[in-house]
């Protein structure tokens, strides 16, 4: 999704919170793509509610709340908060909303994917299809007729990738080929490629501290972490009296631990080079 202004600023807040509750062990994430793909669907069928949820006239809190109404019982409760704080954000134009909720689809699935260890082979697949799909017209063609129904050509795609292929893909490369919204399909497998490798440099620092850390101090160890580690980072905070004064940090089955100020002192020290 190209997004601009307002927009842009919705989709990154978005995408926060979507982190925020994915990195949660509870949560399903394949679960809340199919309820995230179903909301993307209405809302690209209903233009008249879509303009509704994001009319910049009517305030965000009222949105929310019709938002939560409409899909109240019809989708989890994670699901329908997530909508919600969609539509409470501003957005540029009705259509960045639906663009908005088709990206957090997405990320949703490939968030399962990196859960199942298989999100390297996902954007491996990912290239590969569209690959086989470029040099060959007969397959795009079939695969992007306007005439066929999307029974038939989910059909397609469950016969080319199953068992040949991660779940997550064949459901990324499913939802692409039935639900196209006016890309073609080199554009929207160029777009779940790059979706997919963005995921793959993110990196998770569960961080578990004795106090809370101030705003300063968690900007601070981000950045040493992202810079350690050669990866966006993002931190899962946690607060445990029990880690006297201190600080444990662990990427993966790596585990820091030390001060706060010893521990950001020593990361500034090796980000220097010193």
């Amino acid at each position: 999704m190209t997004a601009h202004g307002a927009s842009r600023e919705a989709l990154a807040a978005a995408r926060e919170r979507l982190d925020a509750l994915t990195d949660s062990t509870s949560v399903d994430a394949k679960q809340l793509a199919d309820e995230l793909a179903a909301v993307t669907a209405m809302l690209d069928r209903e233009v008249s509610l879509r303009r509704v949820l994001t009319d910049p006239a009517q305030s965000g809190e009222a949105k929310a709340e019709l938002a939560s109404r409409l899909l109240g019982g019809k989708v989890g409760g994670e699901t329908a908060d997530l909508v919600a704080g969609m539509v409470r954000s501003r957005w540029s134009q009705s259509r960045d909303l639906v663009d908005g909720l088709e990206e957090l689809t997405n990320l949703a699935d490939l968030t399962a994917a990196q859960k199942s260890g298989a999100l390297d082979n996902v954007e491996d697949e990912l290239f590969r299809f569209g690959r086989i799909v470029s040099s060959s017209t007969e397959l795009r063609s079939a695969l992007t007729d306007r005439a066929a129904n999307a029974t038939a050509k989910s059909g397609l795609v469950h016969g080319l990738l199953d068992r040949r292929a991660d779940v997550v893909t064949e459901r990324l490369v499913e939802r692409l080929v039935t639900a196209p919204r006016g890309r073609s399909l080199e554009e929207g497998l160029e777009s779940l490629s790059k979706l997919a490798a963005d995921r793959r440099q993110r990196m998770v620092a569960v961080v578990t501290s004795a106090v809370p850390l101030s705003d300063q101090q968690k900007q601070r160890l981000g950045a040493a972490l992202a810079k350690i580690y050669g990866r966006q980072m993002h931190l899962n905070l946690d607060v445990d009296p029990t880690v006297l004064g201190g600080i444990r940090v662990q990427v993966g089955d790596e585990v820091i631990n030390g001060s706060i100020a010893d521990r950001i002192e020593d990361a500034h020290r090796r980000m220097a080079g010193q």
